[in-house]
């Protein structure tokens, strides 16, 4: 199961996805304590509080999995490691807000799913998409967004040429029965999302 926990927020965030298995059929009623799988965080988002948001569905926390660390992305990150005492998990250890790395084309266990980490620059160095190709879901953080969007290279490590090749490297690698697209801002594609991957390919070569 996949709940996007920012969703509606209207303070500058990114989205943060919590992923856990479904619920047992023993499960209590209330706080969804019998998830399954590995109750994950894809980004905490920012500027609003996010730990309350988790407690209404799980009642604890196995790690925080990062797609990049811009600031929109980690903000909340060391309120979900004290309220939770997990440790995050990104590209780049040297950062901050990362404590273990993931290497490219490692694996990472999210919910009941097992995903491969693809080291995705173009918009910032530690970028990285997480893809379950038995499932068909792909978390694309600020690499393809709905409609062709795909992220900012006007930042500081943003690079055109390199967000090309990122983006043709995911679609590449999905394919055309991919069957969740989810992003670092906006909507969620569940409708023909391998679509919108052929359309950031497109999109991101127009100067």
């Amino acid at each position: 199961m996949i709940r996007n926990l920012a969703a509606g927020v209207q303070a500058f965030t990114s989205n943060a996805f919590l992923v856990s298995g479904p619920p047992r059929a023993d499960a209590p009623a209330t706080n969804d304590g019998g998830d399954a799988g590995r109750r994950v965080l894809v980004d905490t988002g920012a500027n609003f509080d996010v730990v309350p948001r988790v407690e209404e569905h799980v009642d604890d926390l196995d790690a925080v999995i990062l797609t990049h660390t811009h600031p929109d992305h980690v903000g909340n990150v060391e309120a979900v490691c004290d309220a939770f005492g997990v440790e995050t998990w990104g590209f780049d250890a040297d950062q901050p807000a990362v404590d273990n790395a993931i290497p490219d084309e490692g694996t990472v266990e999210l919910g009941l799913g097992s995903y491969e980490a693809l080291h995705t620059p173009g918009h910032k160095d530690d970028h990285l998409c997480f893809y379950d190709e038995a499932a068909g879901v792909l978390f694309a953080g600020d690499l393809i967004f709905q409609n062709g969007g795909f992220g900012r290279t006007d930042l500081e490590e943003g690079d055109r040429d390199a967000l090309i090749r990122s983006v043709d490297r995911v679609r590449g690698r999905v394919g055309s029965d991919l069957a969740e697209l989810h992003v670092g801002h906006g909507p969620s594609v569940l409708d023909s999302p391998y679509d919108h991957v052929e359309l950031a390919a497109r999109a991101a070569r127009t100067r």
